[in-house]
């Protein structure tokens, strides 16, 4: 067993190998010399991730696994925990970036010395950029502890000289943060973009609730401070480890001063003393136990005493208090925060004393609970002594831009229509109404017995379905599209015998060079169009995202053939010019067929058979999982392919229009509905 004895995991072993599980399975039955396992359970057994390392390269089936792949593999597997290996990860990384030579005189010999002489150098780092030690988040490991993380260390700095030290540590920490999506609450990167583009440039940005730090690398990202200017990043949680990992990946990130802390922000806060430009918080929610009880005197509650159902009221008023006079705060709300009747106290102090600015709806899956459309208050400390409130506030509701899919959202129309509305308003105090969407709420209508400040209840309705002219329009366009759906409609269907073709396997096609076969990735950048499963299986536009990471993604390209592999529903997608250059997304599988072997529109509709689906398909859990290599296709000459390529290519267009007309109806019987009942559609 290797020294360190990180173990790996069969599904592990079979990413390194770029196969799937039961090839793993086949191996261990068929050699002898496979490496026995040295850990976890009889149905899932662990494995010396070094062994299986040396046993793959000695059958060949190493030499083209990307080295990223095998320093994952070292981090899951770590002894100390995936959580552990990220932080000496990151403290190593931090070194390679900032002095490199001493990192090459440290790890020059065995891994035994490495461990010796490095904790001294990461501590000549560490301290400069976070801090003393006794205050600091990312404490210095000590010899004993680096010696299990020693080779993983050496692979490091070896991805960091193929992707640079950012980058490999942002490849390893959003790779944990995927694997683990039921600990950590993530602010997605529209969200957090959005949230940056609201709080304004700031030298000094404190994020009480920090989590994995994407709020304050989107404030770092947006509004990078001048040569002159040094530029302080401040976060606060109470989990030791998001606490270390957002010191360190901030770190890496940007020049800035970093400071964190690891305790619980609204009893144990360690900036009391700060005052902020601005403040980014995407704070937990419903909760209970947030120190309702020990907190009553508590200076910050400016605005009143939060009750105990109140929690974000008081992480508001957190806020605030950390602001210097004029800062801005931009907070994540659940809506529910806008209307509580427990919290209309507050709500009125703060619109009387100016300082809640705009509330914003979200539009539903912007950010976790997806259920929910979640709002963003922005608040603006007042200056001491000020008593005169600011006479209109900002209500915006973005839900119209709700994404028809379970892609994500148009992060770029929400960033719009929101900053459209905003900035001039936090220019000039007024901004003109926009139906349905924004408006200028004076303060003295919202205090009522409520103080109810979810947008929708105050903004006046858009025109029903656009007006009584674009209902015009949306029938027109229907009538048109079901003229055209009566030309598509397929000529009668001449029967005949069934025909027995040979048959061939997308395997075998991919083993012998007809097609290339890819999956969808896990990441990738964050501002590429994702393609979705959803996307395949509705026929509409690139809606989603991936986490935000430096994986390489798979692009789509004209001609490549998309198959959903979740819920068996019998689909292929050809991409087209307008799709081709999205990024694809999970659960879905890529053929690129040769043009010389293989047709693309005969490819997908043998593809879409449902004999040819379910043979193909596994029923062993609660959803039906495609094994698209084991999908059948018959062997036809590239002629007779075209030919019924050409059918399957009419059989999309009809399927097209027909789901155009579907559309085009649901929104002319929506707009009239609402014209009706809101008076501006006659009845007769």
């Amino acid at each position: 067993m290797q020294e360190n004895g990180t173990e790996v995991t069969a599904a592990g072993i079979a990413r390194l190998a770029g196969v799937g599980r039961a090839a793993v399975s086949n191996w261990r039955r068929r050699h002898a010399d496979f490496p026995k396992p040295v850990g976890g359970t009889e149905t899932s057994p662990s494995f010396a991730l070094a062994e299986i390392e040396d046993w793959l390269r000695a059958q060949g089936k190493l030499a083209e696994v990307p080295l990223r792949e095998r320093v994952w593999q070292q981090v899951a597997g770590h002894p100390q925990g995936p959580v552990t290996a990220l932080i000496h990860v990151g403290c190593a990384l931090l070194l390679v970036h900032d002095r490199p030579t001493v990192w090459l005189e440290v790890s020059a010999g065995s891994d035994a010395r490495l461990a010796e002489l490095l904790p001294a150098p990461l501590d000549q780092v560490l301290t400069p950029r976070f801090g003393a030690i006794r205050k600091r988040a990312v404490a210095t490991p000590t010899a004993d502890r680096l010696r299990p993380s020693a080779p993983l260390l050496r692979a490091a700095a070896e991805l960091a000289a193929e992707l640079d030290a950012r980058k490999a540590y942002e490849f390893l920490l959003g790779r944990h943060l995927d694997a683990n999506p039921r600990q950590y609450t993530l602010t997605p990167p529209g969200l957090a973009a959005l949230m940056a583009d609201l709080a304004g440039p700031a030298t000094t940005v404190l994020d009480p609730a920090c989590g994995t730090g994407a709020l304050l690398r989107a404030v770092a990202t947006a509004h990078g401070t001048s040569a002159t200017e040094e530029q302080h990043l401040d976060g606060q949680d109470s989990a030791p480890e998001l606490a270390a990992l957002t010191a360190l990946r901030l770190a890496l990130h940007t020049r800035a001063v970093v400071r964190t802390a690891a305790a619980d922000t609204l009893r144990e806060d360690a900036f009391d003393s700060l005052r902020a430009d601005a403040v980014v918080c995407h704070p937990p929610f419903n909760e209970r136990n947030w120190g309702h009880d020990e907190l009553a005197y508590d200076p910050r509650w400016e605005y009143g005493f939060p009750a105990r159902t109140e929690s974000e009221l008081a992480w508001v008023q957190h806020a605030l208090a950390r602001l210097r006079e004029g800062g801005v705060a931009v907070l994540l709300m659940p809506p529910a925060a806008a209307s509580r009747r427990s919290g209309r106290r507050i709500r009125a102090d703060l619109l009387r004393r100016g300082a809640l600015r705009a509330v914003i709806a979200l539009p539903p899956g912007a950010a976790p609970p997806y259920n929910l459309p979640l709002h963003l208050w922005v608040l603006r400390k007042p200056a001491v002594g000020s008593q005169a409130a600011q006479p209109e506030v900002l209500l915006a509701d973005t839900g119209v831009y709700t994404a028809d899919s379970r892609g994500g959202l148009d992060w770029q129309a929400v960033r719009t229509a929101v900053l459209d509305a905003w900035r001039p308003f936090d220019r000039t105090g007024t901004v003109p109404e926009q139906p349905g969407l924004s408006r200028c709420v004076p303060v003295i209508e919202l205090l009522d017995d409520d103080v109810d400040l979810a947008p929708a209840r105050h903004l006046p309705p858009s025109a029903a379905g656009g007006g009584a002219e674009r209902l015009a329009d949306v029938r027109d366009s229907l009538g048109e599209t079901l003229r055209l759906t009566d030309r598509l409609t397929p000529p009668p269907a001449a029967p005949r015998p069934p025909v027995r073709w040979p048959l061939t396997t997308i395997g075998e096609l991919a083993r012998g060079g007809a097609l290339q076969l890819r999956t969808g990735g896990s990441g990738g950048h964050a501002r590429v169009p994702v393609l979705t499963d959803h996307d395949v299986l509705a026929g509409t536009a690139p809606s989603g995202t991936l986490p935000e990471s430096d994986e390489e993604a798979v692009l789509t390209e004209a001609g490549d053939v998309v198959v959903p592999v979740l819920g068996g529903g019998s689909i292929a997608r050809v991409v087209d010019g307008a799709t081709a250059g999205a990024a694809l997304g999970r659960n879905l599988a890529l053929l690129r067929p040769d043009p010389a072997a293989l047709d693309p529109w005969f490819l997908a509709g043998f593809l879409r058979g449902t004999a040819n689906n379910r043979q193909a398909s596994s029923y062993a859990s609660t959803a039906t999982r495609l094994d698209v290599r084991r999908l059948q296709l018959p062997r036809l000459p590239l002629a007779q392919q075209r030919v019924y390529g050409e059918r399957f290519r009419a059989l999309a267009e009809f399927e097209e229009t027909l789901r155009l007309a579907g559309r085009l109806g649901e929104q002319l019987v929506r707009g009239m509905y609402d014209g009706l009942t809101d008076g501006t559609v006659e009845p007769g």
